[in-house]
């Protein structure tokens, strides 16, 4: 699959998260269970789901992934449970489509990556993912983000 790679410019974006540390084949049975639990906690504080599920992932020493996911929020949710308060970064990003095996979405992260590096551009932070279909969709789209700024490198 080729990937088309965007500038794009976000504005900071409130939201309600669970973070979590599984392995590898660990990611399905924790989003299933979190994303739940996020809307659920939203919902009873009054605060309005404001978009897709995202999941920011980090490699961890033992194989395995540290993991927050969650839904971008309308307001602010307090801290109950697992659920905690977050934020989804500003800032000039870029953004890319993939569409399939969510299993293969190491390959838009590498083409993202490299389009930051061939094009005179450099990480900032971490990247993220927004969901915009479920599992159950035969080729789900998945928004890849990667903060990004200008190198001064000549």
């Amino acid at each position: 699959m080729s990937y088309e790679v965007r500038l794009v410019d976000l504005q900071e974006q409130p939201a309600a998260a669970v973070h979590g540390h599984v392995a590898h084949d660990g990611i399905a049975d924790f989003l299933g269970s979190v994303f739940g639990e996020v809307v659920g906690t939203a919902e009873q504080q009054g605060v309005g789901v404001a978009g897709a599920p995202f999941a920011r992932y980090r490699p961890a020493d033992d194989g395995g992934w540290d993991i927050e996911a969650g839904f971008p929020v309308t307001g602010t949710v307090s801290a109950s449970g697992r659920v905690e308060p977050v934020t989804l970064p500003g800032g000039r990003v870029a953004r890319t489509m993939h569409v399939g095996a969510y299993e293969k979405l190491g390959d838009a992260y590498k083409a993202t990556s490299d389009w930051i590096t061939d094009n005179g551009y450099v990480a900032t932070g971490e990247p993220w993912e927004l969901y915009l279909d479920g599992p159950e969709v035969p080729e789900p789209r998945t928004e890849v983000f990667f903060p990004c700024a200008e190198s001064h490198h000549a």
